[in-house]
């Protein structure tokens, strides 16, 4: 009776100790970092209320809708960084087992026989055994709660880069699909220049025919069919590459599209408003800003876990079982045994090797801190390149949108004056040529404008909804 007594008071000294120990080790203070008030980037943009959760949606392009759509459930790089979520929260499991005791089972059964001697003839004797040995470590001084910490911030961490990797495969299939669009464009007014040389080149021959030329017109209006004829096989190429690539983004093979995006359609272009916040906006919207700062709280959690190693670790033991020399008499309390009691464990002497790793977590800590700073400028800077970019394009379009149609203007009045004699062809020559490199340009950079607005998308973290705490413009179209 004594003896339960000391164990009792034992057992409740340890569990005092536990409910009103101290976690070592320093705690996460969310890291804080200077940023513009305002963006430079916009030179007088129009901004509105645009759904950055959904952005594809403002290009009011069914297909691309539907693509981005299927990426989102089938693409491989996706499926990879939710098995890495999965495991990450399979790991805090692991780690979270250690805050509960550990109980294991034995059994056994041993048959034996002592030699004849002598003074005694050798017996034969059995032995059955069967018990439950536990074992509880005490978390006394928060090395196990801290693991438990850093793995919860391992499982944030896993959570952003899904969202990351999310809003990368979003963002590459619609820029990937406006590119093909393009092609398709550049493919379509190659060919109306191609027809239309055609023409030039056949009148050509006609008035070479008539003495009205000479054969270095003919030999000019064959080049330049010739050259624009050389130039469609390489669109071509490209417009099957992006399928290709298209394909490969839904985790389908290369060819699996062909049918499907082989038509021809106009360059999706989405409204000119932005959804533009302030900059700090941005640290709590990018996903791999709030990964790094999760991986911050890690680092800073293992150094707790890392210093718990200096201090004793406290368990409480005990085991209970049966043992007996005849099988039908195990359940007899008779053949019972028990024991339960505190240990503790304590490294006195490790060679600095705890001090060691506590130094090494703290650099690994800081390592974090520097790469959060990091992601944090690269984040302003994508999102001022996108819409410097995005800006500048839109003075080029409308540049070369007014030049196309002077160019149109001028082979109509040139090859109006060729057919009345009135010029030579080299005027046709050159009207020509301008009209397709402006042509193409204009399609160039209309592709431009669209693939400058997802990276504005990109830049800004839009792509992805957080469930648990929605931004205003989300609660209230909810």
């Amino acid at each position: 009776m004594k003896y339960l007594r000391c164990t009792s008071l034992c057992i409740l000294c340890v569990c005092m100790f536990s409910i009103i120990g101290c976690t070592v080790g320093p705690d996460f203070q969310p890291p804080t970092v200077s940023v513009p008030s305002a963006w430079t980037g916009t030179d007088g943009q129009k901004t509105g209320t645009v759904d950055i959760v959904n952005w594809w949606k403002q290009f009011d392009d069914p297909n691309l809708t539907s693509l981005i759509d299927r990426a989102v459930t089938s693409n491989l790089d996706l499926k990879q960084a939710q098995s890495r979520l999965r495991q990450a929260r399979a790991a805090r499991r692991i780690v979270s087992a250690g805050l509960w005791p550990t109980i294991d089972a034995t059994g056994s059964y041993k048959k034996s026989q002592s030699p004849d001697t002598a003074k005694t003839s050798g017996t034969k004797s059995d032995l059955w055994q069967s018990g439950l040995d536990a074992v509880w470590e005490i978390d006394i001084f928060g090395g196990v709660r801290r693991g438990v910490e850093a793995a919860e911030s391992d499982i944030n961490a896993a959570i952003e880069d899904q969202r990351d990797v999310m809003i990368t495969v979003s963002s590459e299939v619609a820029i990937n699909y406006i590119e093909l669009r393009g092609f398709q464009q550049e493919i379509a007014f190659a060919n109306n220049n191609l027809k239309a040389q055609q023409h030039t080149a056949e009148l050509t021959r006609q008035r070479f025919s008539s003495g009205l030329v000479s054969a270095l017109d003919v030999a000019n209006a064959d080049a330049q069919v010739g050259t624009t004829a050389s130039q469609i096989p390489t669109l071509e190429a490209s417009a099957r590459q992006t399928i290709y690539n298209l394909s490969i983004l839904l985790g389908q093979e290369p060819a699996a599209l062909l049918t499907e995006l082989s038509p021809v359609s106009q360059i999706p272009y989405a409204p000119p408003a932005l959804p533009l916040d302030l900059p700090s906006d941005l640290l709590r919207r990018r996903p791999d800003i709030r990964r790094a700062e999760a991986k911050i709280h890690a680092a800073t959690a293992r150094i707790g876990v890392a210093t718990a190693d200096l201090f004793p670790k406290f368990n409480l033991v005990g085991s209970v079982g049966y043992q007996s020399n005849a099988l039908d008499k195990m359940v007899s309390s008779k053949y019972g045994f028990w024991s339960i009691g505190p240990s503790v464990d304590w490294q006195v002497f490790n060679a600095g090797s705890v001090r060691a790793n506590i130094e090494v977590q703290k650099a690994l800590t800081e390592q974090a801190a520097l790469t959060y700073q990091s992601t944090v400028l690269t984040a302003l800077q994508d999102v001022e390149n996108a819409l410097v970019a995005y800006s500048k394009e839109q003075q080029r379009n409308k540049a070369l949108l007014g030049t196309v149609i002077a160019n149109r203007k001028a082979v109509d009045l040139a090859t109006q004056l060729y057919t009345q004699g009135q010029t030579g062809f080299l005027s046709v020559l050159d009207a020509q040529r301008s009209l397709y490199t402006s042509e193409d340009s204009l399609v160039q950079s209309t592709r431009n404008l669209s693939t400058d607005l997802v990276s504005i998308y990109k830049a800004l973290g839009g792509g992805w909804e957080d469930e648990t705490n929605p931004t205003p413009q989300q609660s209230s179209e909810k």
